[in-house]
């Protein structure tokens, strides 16, 4: 039985996943520099080693309300596999919680109603003692006409 590892994340009371093969790297908040015209979910670019990096307020890519950043703000670099080449891209959580191991076999699929998002994002849910675990399919949370729209951080 096969195991994947994945950062687990939470939104409010949300806890989602993603696989921990595409995180690059977790930081502090800090305001991203605001592009004009960008869609509302992009907050815009921030400076990761260099590197101009486009910025994603995951609330509002999932239509929730946005919320002020807090302490335990953080945002995840991803490297994210998008059509013919890997987008560098930061996703702004409200707090990073853990790393877990999840088996295949554990992963049900995601649910078509009764949740506030929309669950085309979702590639599946795990069951834990205190809840659900959400776990992003990442390819189609950035669709190719968000990538389109993103100022183009390609990863190295």
């Amino acid at each position: 039985m096969a195991e994947t590892q994945f950062v687990t994340l939470a939104l409010g009371p949300e806890i989602f996943a993603i696989p921990v093969t595409y995180v690059r790297e977790i930081l502090d908040f800090r305001t991203p520099f605001a592009i004009p015209e960008g869609p509302p979910y992009l907050l815009g670019l921030t400076d990761v080693r260099g590197r101009a990096t486009p910025t994603l307020d995951l609330r509002r890519k999932l239509g929730l309300s946005a919320t002020e950043p807090t302490l335990a703000t953080r945002v995840l670099v991803l490297d994210v596999p998008v059509e013919d080449r890997t987008l560098a891209l930061g996703l702004v959580a409200d707090r990073v919680l853990e790393v877990i191991s999840v088996d295949e076999d554990a992963v049900e699929p995601a649910p078509d109603i009764g949740v506030p998002w929309r669950s085309d994002y979702i590639e599946g849910v795990v069951r834990r003692d205190d809840g659900f675990v959400i776990i992003f399919d990442l390819a189609r949370l950035l669709t190719s006409q968000d990538v389109a729209a993103l100022p183009i951080s390609v990863a190295a």
